[in-house]
């Protein structure tokens, strides 16, 4: 599946570049909760955004669009930061923690912040807004190598459910499958997607999906320490694989929305 940050990401892009209206934006986020809002992580960054601190009420997100509006922020980029791998975030800190907690963060560089989504309550998601206290150049992912390597994941995840004996154990493994895809949300996207970057989007929500059952137990099992170990060891790069492929699209996707509404002008 795709996640708040990468329908935040690409809408917010293509709303500074004029291709898309405030309300497309906020329209967008529905999908994800029906309530949206915003605190920022710490009182310096509250009063530079005109942001509610940490001990205030929340606000809704048209006051974040309007604050990216004054800073003059640029395009944004999605981070998926796992352990290990905090790339992009400006170092330990805040930020970090938070993102590695949640698996997603927004980055604005030209903005220097950080924005991360977390559900605090049924269909509501809090976006905490956060300095980016260092601004590193991001790790540049060609979408056509993102795509080869989730084209070869595919194989592997299939490959793995047969090499796992997950089958055997769970006859129903295709419909279950079928059921996780099923109940991922379906983000809208803004005119002038790249259909490539969709491609890889849906693709990556496949192998995703075809993970999520692998790494599951079955019904009444149980599975050894030794074979739980190997499990994940033959997951784990499929699972990397869908990271890189859905940065990769994003970052596309940023870059096309950008292109083409300033050709527009």
């Amino acid at each position: 599946m795709s996640c708040p940050s990468a329908t935040l990401v690409v809408w917010t892009s293509a709303w500074l570049h004029g291709a898309a209206a405030a309300d497309d934006v906020l329209d967008a986020l529905q999908i994800w909760a029906e309530l949206h809002e915003v605190v920022a992580d710490d009182d310096g960054t509250a009063t530079a955004l005109d942001l509610p601190g940490p001990d205030e009420m929340p606000v809704a997100p048209a006051l974040l669009l309007a604050a990216l509006r004054r800073t003059q922020a640029g395009d944004g980029r999605l981070v998926l930061p796992v352990a290990g791998d905090v790339r992009g975030l400006g170092g330990n800190g805040p930020l970090s923690a938070t993102a590695l907690r949640a698996g997603q963060a927004v980055v604005l560089p030209e903005a220097g912040l950080g924005i991360v989504p977390r559900l605090v309550a049924d269909q509501v998601i809090r976006w905490t807004v956060f300095d980016l206290p260092e601004i590193l150049p991001p790790e540049h992912i060609p979408l056509g190598e993102a795509e080869h390597a989730l084209a070869g994941a595919m194989r592997e995840a299939a490959s793995a459910l047969v090499d796992l004996d997950v089958a055997r154990h769970r006859p129903n493994v295709r419909k279950e499958i079928e059921s996780v895809m099923a109940a991922q949300p379906v983000p809208a996207w803004p005119d002038g997607m790249p259909p490539r970057s969709l491609r890889v989007l849906q693709r990556a929500t496949e192998v995703a999906a075809i993970l999520e059952v692998a790494a599951g137990d079955a019904p009444g099992g149980a599975m050894s320490a030794s074979s739980t170990r190997k499990r994940e060891e033959a997951l784990r790069p499929l699972s990397d694989a869908v990271r890189r492929a859905r940065l990769a699209a994003v970052e596309e996707a940023v870059r096309v929305l950008g292109e083409h509404a300033n050709k527009s002008r």
